[in-house]
């Protein structure tokens, strides 16, 4: 039976993408919920539709760094194609809403739309981009370099035209993002707001002004 996609038009906006949509089925899930688990062999490709997700790595002492958050209308799980075991696990941030599509189907899809190879290659490319500035800025800057860009990156004009980090981010969700210690986060945040530069609204933040370069 084909998937209709008709209420999420507005989520997936890629034709191709709502194409392989089709061929799988809705399923919703709590916050907290463990969509994927590092070293696993599932081989399932996932398209959001609501909510948000974190891919994460854990070490054998359960400490966590997170590679990235997404969205809706972002999908993950396409390492797995391969065959290979997950190598990220993936947790929601909140309650979310998506398509999952069986591996074998998404391989099918593959096969009859050649073209959707190079939508692939490209996505894997900016994750590859991504990756490699993340290993130049662990080791090249320290933890307030890396948690200003972060900040910058993440904000958004609201109506009234101030930047705001829109998610709803804990100190902890920071510290495992830039790949430093909870403590340090709150340190540097509650520095940035007596400066001025920031402004805590619950566990959300405006930037005030442009950060300053180092501190």
């Amino acid at each position: 039976m084909t998937l209709t996609l008709t209420p999420y038009t507005d989520v997936i906006k890629d034709e191709m993408l709502r194409e392989i949509a089709r061929r799988g089925d809705v399923r919703a899930f709590p916050a907290l919920s463990t969509l994927l688990r590092e070293g696993d062999t599932t081989d399932a490709f996932y398209i959001l539709l609501s909510g948000r997700v974190k891919v994460f790595g854990t070490d054998s002492k359960g400490r966590e760094v997170v590679y990235n958050t997404m969205g809706p209308g972002e999908y993950f799980g396409e390492l797995s194609l391969d065959g290979s075991a997950r190598s990220a696990s993936v947790q929601c941030l909140e309650p979310v809403k998506c398509v999952m599509v069986r591996g074998t189907d998404m391989r099918e899809f593959l096969g009859q739309h050649p073209d959707f190879a190079l939508h692939l290659i490209r996505h894997l490319i900016a994750l590859l981009r991504r990756s490699t500035d993340s290993v130049k800025s662990l080791a090249l800057d320290d933890v307030y370099s890396r948690l200003a860009k972060l900040l910058q990156e993440m904000a958004e004009p609201d109506v009234s035209g101030r930047l705001v980090v829109p998610h709803k981010l804990t100190q902890q969700d920071l510290a495992e993002r830039v790949g430093a210690s909870r403590e340090m986060i709150s340190r540097i945040l509650q520095q940035l707001v007596k400066g001025g530069y920031i402004e805590r609204q619950g566990r959300r933040m405006v930037l005030l002004k442009k950060l300053p370069p180092g501190w």
